[in-house]
């Protein structure tokens, strides 16, 4: 048994600022000299590279589709080994997951934030959307919290809130909820992470811009949240009796590794000096310029008379690429 502090950061539906409050948060805490793990829950790319600027580490997946049920705790441990809490940024809404015949608690929340955080024992903080709302807020988060009991809806955070009288409203009507609020969070367009039409802008794309952005967004959250409220509730997660995640244990040597022996089209095989090398032939004669297509290729180490040749496929480059030498057997 090993103790994770660990906290995953959901929302009612995309848009509602996780990433926001995520990146934020593992840049907060990152600044206090906290030694913070960034993960996501599903196969994104592009707001794990915000959480590498942010925390200074490698940034992790977690996604039941692609690597088992079986495999996330282990892929959390691995990742936050040495770290002194994990944060999980969830995927769309808190159960939204994949539309098909396998399923969590009901058809289409597999692979879901809520699936991901019961896989994990981990509390879930709730980032609302709090513009153009008061009371009924108290319903939305009540709901999420019911909903399923394998799921611990324990905080939330309130975003895009509009005033200190906003805020008050929004706080007594959560009270009766028992759920407590960890922050909230003014609007401020000027900080939010740019998007487009695919999501996120990827950091890489941004340089500087996103460090800026990374930096304001953990100086956003540092004054708008209860980062120690926040830090006992991931420390407060039960113990994972999960082994991290070994690589070598995982992937072993292959049965053979001897020279793999590829024939090729029409002709005899031939032994590569490389194992896994596509072909071992050579350009018959280079390309006519302004061509599209590779010229016919030959084995050089051929029988005379045998039916070797090959056509490779369309290229992409102004002339075929170099290919291997053949090997006799």
């Amino acid at each position: 048994m090993a103790q994770v502090p660990r906290v995953v950061i959901a929302a009612p539906a995309s848009g509602s600022g996780k990433t926001t409050v995520a990146t934020g948060l593992m840049a907060a805490l990152a600044s206090r000299g906290t030694r913070v793990s960034g993960h996501k829950a599903g196969p994104d790319y592009i707001d794990p590279g915000y959480h590498a600027l942010a925390t200074g580490r490698p940034p992790r997946n977690l996604d039941p589709v692609l690597c088992g049920e079986d495999r996330i705790g282990p892929l959390l441990r691995n990742g936050a080994a040495g770290a002194d809490i994990a944060v999980i940024e969830g995927v769309m809404g808190l159960f939204d997951g994949a539309s098909e015949p396998r399923h969590f608690h009901g058809p289409g929340d597999f692979a879901s934030t809520a699936h991901v955080a019961a896989l994990l024992g981990a509390p879930v903080v709730l980032v609302v959307d709090a513009a153009r709302t008061s009371r009924s807020v108290a319903a939305l988060v009540h709901g999420f919290r019911g909903y399923d009991p394998r799921v611990r809806v324990q905080g939330v955070i309130l975003n895009r809130v509009g005033s200190d009288r906003h805020e008050e409203l929004l706080r007594d009507a959560l009270d009766d909820t028992g759920v407590a609020v960890l922050g909230a969070i003014r609007r401020h367009s000027a900080i939010e992470t740019p998007s487009r039409h695919l999501g996120l802008i990827p950091a890489a794309e941004r340089a500087s811009a996103a460090r800026e952005a990374v930096d304001a967004l953990g100086s956003l959250v540092a004054d708008s949240c209860d980062l120690d409220a926040i830090t006992g509730l991931a420390r407060a997660a039960a113990p994972m009796s999960e082994a991290p995640w070994d690589a070598a244990a995982e992937l072993p040597e292959p049965a053979d590794p001897r020279p793999a022996r590829i024939a090729v089209a029409g002709g005899p095989a031939f032994t590569f000096a490389t194992p896994n090398r596509r072909n071992c032939c050579e350009p018959a004669a280079p390309m006519s310029s302004g061509s599209t297509r590779c010229a016919t290729r030959r084995c050089p180490r051929a029988p005379a008379g045998s039916s070797s040749a090959a056509a490779s496929p369309r290229c992409t480059r102004p002339s075929c690429p170099p290919t291997p030498p053949c090997a006799r057997p």
